[in-house]
């Protein structure tokens, strides 16, 4: 087996640019604006979620450097906490984890891509788009680095052209950057909770590189550098898309849509702005796809090394690639994508996600305590608040979350609980 640290850091910034920009950033802004009339607020909430989805990557960015092996939660719980706490992690990672995101992304840019090619069926193009991405990451890590690199390289320069284009339209008297004294009470008002969760959801997929953690050159640099230079990017384009979003339609076009993408850039582009728009989201979303092909399968890699019962998902080809591991994060894609089921799943496994991340970051506290004399080749910039910060905002989202959807939020646990039973009847070899 060729040696696991292939990975430049440029690949790694990509795979994490490519797990947060989806739907989402597309798609949330018409429901946040039929809450939340001021712009200005609109706009402090990306900036406020991107600083949160930062302080969540600064903490993990302290933990890659220090662990050093791909595996992500299920590593960094096993570590911290106890074995059971990561295989609890790792075990949902593997099951439906990135499976069902993974089907909703492949179902979604059939959607968008048909705006392209109307003749063709989304569900065509899903499954074509699917096997393509798959197949291309089972042949090497070379060709796996070559397909990210290549699609980010595209999805950046549409969006850039899609920002530079929309600023040119926008209507100068519409611009108002302003705070106004009533909204201050819309800070702390339901509403701009709801706002904010769309927010996260958009955020998410800032933690990609510590997946991969194990294959990447040069961990101690290369791990905080993508982790936190790719969270910045997204940042930065996500405040200036919004910005272009807000000012270049008014207000009552966009309100409560869903397309908001599509709207905008019919009025940038003309009549074929909405076949620009799903080529834009499109292409962003074959992105995340290959992202998280790529990303998934290091987990259950990392378990199959660790526990003799699942030995069989550590097997890799020639070149390095988790094979068994690809196939099986694909069969159950495939599934779900077919029965259309993941529409249910994914509300879930979004709360579990969640809850994992929280203990993760808290973890960097935990560790700081328990092992002060352990060397830290990146410290967390800001500890304690940074952490604090990630753990506060996430809980009282997931807090949110629970209230307005206690039996999604309560499959999400029983999957921790099957965790719990596969775990007790695996047998756990000494750790490597």
């Amino acid at each position: 087996m060729i040696g696991p640290r292939k990975i430049s850091a440029l690949t790694a910034i990509s795979i994490v640019i490519a797990n947060m920009i989806g739907t989402g950033v597309f798609t949330t802004l018409g429901f946040q604006v039929k809450e939340i009339a001021s712009p200005f607020i609109i706009l402090c909430i990306w900036i406020l979620g991107g600083i949160v989805a930062l302080s969540g990557a600064l903490s993990y960015a302290e933990l890659g450097a220090i662990f050093q092996r791909s595996g992500g939660e299920y590593l960094f719980l096993s570590k911290i906490y106890h074995p059971m706490m990561g295989f609890l992690a790792g075990f949902l990672s593997v099951t439906v984890g990135f499976a069902a995101p993974s089907a909703a992304t492949a179902m979604a840019l059939g959607k968008y891509f048909h705006y392209v090619f109307p003749m063709i069926p989304p569900l065509w193009i899903s499954c074509c788009v699917a096997i393509l991405v798959y197949a291309l990451h089972l042949r090497s890590l070379r060709w796996e680095s070559i397909f990210q690199n290549f699609f980010i390289l595209v999805e950046i320069f549409l969006i850039l052209f899609f920002i530079v284009s929309g600023i040119e339209h926008i209507e100068r008297p519409t611009l108002d950057f302003l705070l106004k004294p009533e909204d201050l009470a819309v800070f702390f008002s339901p509403p701009f909770a709801l706002c904010f969760i769309y927010t996260m959801y958009s955020y998410s997929g800032w933690n990609a590189a510590a997946y991969i953690a194990g294959e990447i050159e040069n961990p101690k640099k290369n791990i905080p550098l993508a982790l936190i230079l790719g969270s910045t990017i997204v940042v930065i384009i996500y405040t200036f898309l919004n910005a272009v979003f807000i000012f270049s339609v008014p207000r009552d076009q966009i309100s409560g849509q869903i397309e908001v993408g599509a709207i905008v850039a019919r009025k940038i582009f003309g009549e074929w702005g909405s076949r620009f728009a799903g080529f834009l989201i499109g292409v962003s979303l074959v992105s995340s796809l290959s992202a998280m092909a790529w990303t998934g399968p290091r987990v259950a890699a990392a378990i199959g090394e660790d526990y003799p019962f699942f030995r069989i998902l550590s097997k890799r080809s020639k070149e390095g690639v988790p094979y068994v591991g690809l196939l099986l994060q694909a069969l159950i894609m495939f599934c779900l994508l077919f029965s259309s089921s993941f529409a249910k799943i994914i509300t879930y496994v979004e709360f579990a996600l969640g809850l994992s991340t929280v203990v993760t970051v808290l973890g960097v506290i935990v560790l700081r305590l328990k092992a002060p004399e352990l060397k830290r080749f990146y410290s967390t910039w800001g500890y304690p608040l940074t952490p604090l910060l990630y753990i506060i905002i996430e809980s009282i989202i997931l807090l949110q979350v629970f209230r307005q959807r206690p039996v999604e939020s309560l499959l999400g646990l029983s999957t921790f609980l099957v965790g719990a039973i596969v775990y007790f009847f695996s047998t756990k070899s000494p750790s490597k």
